[in-house]
């Protein structure tokens, strides 16, 4: 009879580290057997039957290396459950203090238009719009994201709140419409380091990840150089940062009329997150 350690190992065998391991066939057998923290404490006995269609799965996640989200369907994400699929960038930790940091900034403010450029799951525009009183439009190229969004929206019942729309950047915004502020996790990787990419990752749409330049900062340039036209004069732009991108972006943001710049760190103490505010 199969039993977890077992399905751990299964995953340990294939380089996946122990604690991670074991988070992931938790996240399975949640998932897959309906059992949780709740039942464990309830003294409920797991069903070990289901317990093979968790083993099938911890090998699919060995031989492949397909993203435990994918896997399940849902990412975790600031305390909620986000759709994910191929389609979509899987949201991360780092992004958690992108959001916090446009959070706070708008509560501050008291803030009433955010855009969120690249939206993707619509991770970053379903969390603003819960915990400010802000209306959030959610632009992406991609329709099978935007549908991936609006799901997300739907599920945590922010309807008019978080709204999205298909748009190249700022192709799609209307004329005079104008924004408190802007924020956006934009693709930062140059193409040529696809080879050298974690095999998890190559799960996420291109879309989402790669630039055409050779340093990760076309985005930047792009969003940067057009927010003045629709941001509001004193309102601000939020990015997060690639790895040893802030210095460069920061420049790019000061030479398009952006100050008050602010750089936040992730936990491993990495340049993560980026901020300034208009002045015109």
């Amino acid at each position: 009879m199969t039993n977890i350690q077992e399905i751990v190992k299964i995953l340990t065998d294939a380089g996946i580290e122990p604690n991670e391991a074991n988070i992931e066939v938790k996240l399975l057998i949640e998932h897959f057997c309906g059992y949780g923290v709740k039942d464990i404490i309830m003294g409920k006995k797991l069903d070990y039957s289901k317990l093979e269609v968790v083993k099938e799965k911890a090998i699919r996640r060995a031989k492949t290396r397909e993203p435990i989200q994918h896997i399940i369907g849902f990412a975790d994400f600031m305390g909620e459950k986000f759709i994910v699929n191929p389609s979509v960038l899987i949201p991360r930790d780092e992004t958690e203090i992108l959001v916090r940091k446009a959070i706070e900034i708008i509560n501050k403010n008291n803030f009433k238009t955010a855009l969120d450029v690249g939206t993707g799951s619509g991770c970053i525009a379903c969390m603003i719009a819960k915990y400010t009183d802000c209306q959030i439009i959610g632009l992406d190229i991609s329709t099978d994201a935007l549908n991936t969004a609006l799901d997300n929206a739907s599920r945590l019942n922010l309807f008019n709140k978080a709204i999205f729309r298909k748009s190249d950047v700022f192709s799609n915004v209307k004329p005079g419409e104008k924004f408190d502020v802007i924020v956006s996790n934009p693709p930062y990787i140059p193409k040529k380091e696809k080879a050298e990419i974690q095999k998890e990752v190559t799960f996420d749409p291109d879309l989402a990840l790669y630039t055409d330049d050779t340093d990760g900062l076309e985005y930047y340039r792009k969003i940067t150089t057009a927010a003045p036209n629709v941001l509001n004069s004193g309102g601000y732009l939020l990015f997060e940062l690639g790895f040893k991108q802030a210095d460069r972006v920061a420049r790019i943001m000061k030479e398009n009329h952006f100050s008050d710049i602010e750089i936040v760190k992730d936990l491993a103490q990495i340049d993560r997150v980026i901020s300034g505010k208009l002045y015109i």
